[in-house]
């Protein structure tokens, strides 16, 4: 059997991936879909976070862009990342894996409050440990709540995945003559303000030497590929 690249990642997902074609809410099909890939990553020694963002439920910047007030736009926005959560956990769960629910925002009925030393430990146990909440604070969103959790979790990469193959120059669902980037550096997503992960999570990742691989997490296969380590996608880190 072929051994992973890596020893402990943390996947960071979208509220698009959840939606499905559905465009807006929870698709029972996408999430199914999801968790037999994550589940596929149980024949491997790899030890598995993941991160979920709720926009395909709620979107704080959207709705205090509208006239919400922002910190409460975006806590709402936090507990959409708890539905996410628990749908995944609960398509995992009947799969055979062992999986922790754990919320920066302490909800002691559903889930397990975010604590450090106790998600190591499950993953030295080999559950998946699925961190929503966000960062727990507003200001902030879920790149880099996924940056902040894989640091502490001394995670060797962030998979972020997303609808496309990659990090391109230009929209490519605008721009047929869009280009992409095989790899890049912290600096030149952040020079460029390229849709990697928002500047926060970028920067946090860059002074903590994480690399970031952005691939296209709808393909069949992909994040076992990813975890395999097989070229697919961008690899964003420092330069050589």
């Amino acid at each position: 059997m072929r051994k992973p690249a890596y020893s402990r990642v943390v996947l960071k997902l979208s509220g698009e991936a959840f939606q499905g074609e559905l465009g807006y809410g929870v698709d029972h099909g996408a999430v199914e879909s999801l968790a037999d890939e994550i589940a596929g990553l149980g024949k491997y020694d790899v030890q598995v976070g993941l991160v979920v963002g709720g926009g395909n439920i709620f979107r704080g910047g959207a709705a205090s862009a509208a006239g919400m007030e922002r910190t409460t736009a975006d806590y709402i926005g936090m507990l959409a990342t708890i539905i996410n959560a628990m749908s995944l956990q609960d398509a995992l769960e009947k799969k055979g894996v062992l999986t922790r629910v754990m919320t920066a925002i302490e909800m002691k009925e559903l889930a397990e409050p975010y604590i450090r030393r106790r998600a190591i430990r499950h993953l030295e146990k080999d559950r998946i440990v699925i961190f929503a909440g966000g960062t727990g604070n507003p200001y902030f969103t879920t790149d880099t709540a996924a940056a902040l959790r894989a640091i502490e979790i001394r995670a060797d990469i962030i998979l972020k995945g997303t609808k496309v193959d990659g990090v391109y120059d230009k929209d490519p669902e605008q721009c047929p003559d869009s280009q992409k980037f095989d790899e890049l550096t912290y600096i030149d997503v952040l020079n460029r303000g390229l849709r990697v992960m928002d500047a926060t999570a970028v920067s946090l990742c860059m002074e903590n030497s994480l690399p970031i691989v952005v691939f296209n997490v709808t393909v069949s296969g992909n994040i076992e590929r990813v975890v395999l380590g097989e070229k697919i996608g961008t690899v964003v880190r420092h330069g050589a």
